[in-house]
């Protein structure tokens, strides 16, 4: 009977066996795999980059040939409105309209590997002007216009570039260690800027053929924007559905080129903006404002476009509401700031507050009570002028001072309850000394009231001897006897 332990390395042997019949069968895919890469460096070894037939092939494409023709012919012929009622995807026109979007994204790329071959090409006669002059057109122009001239001064790029741009090229071309071309790559570097140009002008058609359509195709976008700038945004992006799924910081940077400063400061320079510099608004805008609206331009066509992507709209009025938003808030940015306005006072308590009452405050109150003398200083007499510390009516006025026929400015202060309170309570303490009769016996006092007082220090003791005392306790005093009447 096999144990446990026994089907257990039975199982081994199986599944042991089971991973060399895998090993041994060949693996087809990694093979395709190593196939095409070897394909594919054979291809690129095979590429020769000397000549620009091999390196551009887009101009030379069936695609292109159809796109241009058609292109053309939709140009000559103007636009169509009998198939306004079409559904959108059906109509030939957005079809065409589809497909210059993606053959213009072709010509950008085609024009930037055309731009590296002039580049590599042109690097011996003037290595320095790639790094003066960015933009691939531009590039063409001016390397078709130079040509093999070294001295700079005598070739005319006025037009071409900016004038502080063309003065130092100019000054740099002086410097340079570049040397002459040889007759085929000079050539070769002019045919290479001729196709650049040529394609630059293809780009251009599809794109005014594409404007033209745009209120169609894309009409709340052309209506934030502008057709033309709409048109622009599309052929950059890839189409309306790719510009609808494109963020708008994005969006906003489309068309944006690398500015050459050529040493001067960048405190002036602007901040990178694509084609939505383009538009009118942005246009009409105040330069410390322009890039909120950038932004806010850039995020209302992204909707606009996303609208016109799903046909949300056909009639433009999603564009137009958005637009208004546009403006609005521009305008609000420019008003001034509202005005600081003065806090009221808080509203007054009519409810009468509690009032401390009692002996503490009556005696407060008599303490602090005007006097007598203050009065009459506050009061005037009608018709009878009143006399001052300076004189002729100078200083300060005594009212009625001194009017009551006295004579004297002061009056006579009357005592208060509380002093005189005060002054019988002191009164009925004895200051004086005890009532020995030692030598050491003193007759003056101390009181606060009058200072030092004369007292009699036996005053006290014959006071016992009158009175009840003496009445009752004396030594001849008799009983009294009423008679009955």
């Amino acid at each position: 009977m096999a144990t446990l332990a026994d089907s257990f390395l039975a199982d081994l042997d199986e599944l042991s066996d089971n991973e060399a019949d895998v090993l041994e069968e060949p693996n087809d895919d990694v093979t395709n795999m190593e196939e095409d890469i070897d394909g594919d460096l054979a291809d690129i070894e095979n590429l020769n980059y000397d000549d620009l037939d091999s390196v551009s092939k887009l101009q030379k494409s069936q695609r292109y040939i159809d796109i241009m023709q058609k292109v053309e012919g939709a140009l000559e012929k103007g636009s169509d409105i009998s198939n306004q009622g079409m559904v959108l995807e059906d109509d030939p026109e957005y079809q065409l309209i589809v497909d210059c979007n993606g053959l213009s994204v072709d010509i950008e790329n085609e024009i930037i590997i055309i731009h590296n071959f002039i580049r590599d090409k042109y690097r011996l006669k003037f290595p320095e002007l790639e790094s003066l002059v960015h933009h691939p057109i531009d590039y063409a122009r001016v390397v078709k216009k130079i040509g093999n001239e070294m001295d700079l001064t005598l070739v005319d790029l006025e037009g071409l570039l900016p004038s502080a741009i063309i003065m130092v090229v100019s000054v740099t071309a002086s410097t340079t260690s570049g040397k002459p071309l040889p007759e085929d790559d000079l050539q070769k570097t002019i045919d290479a800027c001729d196709r650049a140009l040529a394609l630059d002008e293809a780009k251009k058609k599809v794109l005014d053929f594409v404007e033209s359509r745009m209120g169609y195709i894309a009409p709340n976008l052309s209506t934030i924007v502008g057709s033309a700038v709409a048109a622009k945004l599309m052929g950059t992006a890839g189409g309306l559905s790719a510009l609808a799924k494109m963020p708008a910081c994005n969006v906003q940077l489309l068309g944006a080129k690398k500015k050459t400063l050529a040493g001067f400061s960048t405190a002036t320079s602007q901040f990178r903006v694509g084609y939505i510099e383009q538009t009118e608004i942005f246009q009409t805008t105040p330069p410390a404002l322009r890039s909120r609206a950038c932004r806010l331009l850039a995020s209302k066509a992204t909707l606009a476009a996303r609208i016109d992507s799903t046909r949300g709209d056909p009639s433009g009025n999603a564009g137009k509401t958005l637009k208004e938003e546009v403006h609005k808030k521009i305008e609000k940015w420019q008003e001034p700031p509202p005005a600081k306005q003065p806090k009221p006072l808080p509203v007054p308590d009519s409810e009468p507050k509690k009032k401390r009452g009692g002996r503490r405050l009556r005696k407060m109150k008599e303490r602090y009570a005007i006097t007598d003398m203050r009065k009459l200083a506050n009061r005037m007499q009608f018709g009878v002028p009143e006399e001052s510390s300076l004189g002729d009516g100078l200083g300060e006025g005594y009212g009625m001072l001194g009017q009551a026929g006295s004579g004297k400015l002061r009056v006579s202060v009357g005592q208060s309850k509380l002093a005189a309170k005060v002054a019988k309570k002191f009164k009925e303490k004895s200051y004086g000394s005890s009532g020995a009769t030692s030598g050491l016996t003193s007759s003056l006092a101390f009181t606060p009231v009058q200072g030092i007082e004369l007292t009699n220090p036996q005053a006290h003791a014959h006071q016992l001897g009158s009175g009840t005392q003496s009445t009752y306790f004396s030594e001849t005093g008799t009983f009294s006897k009423i008679k009955r009447t």
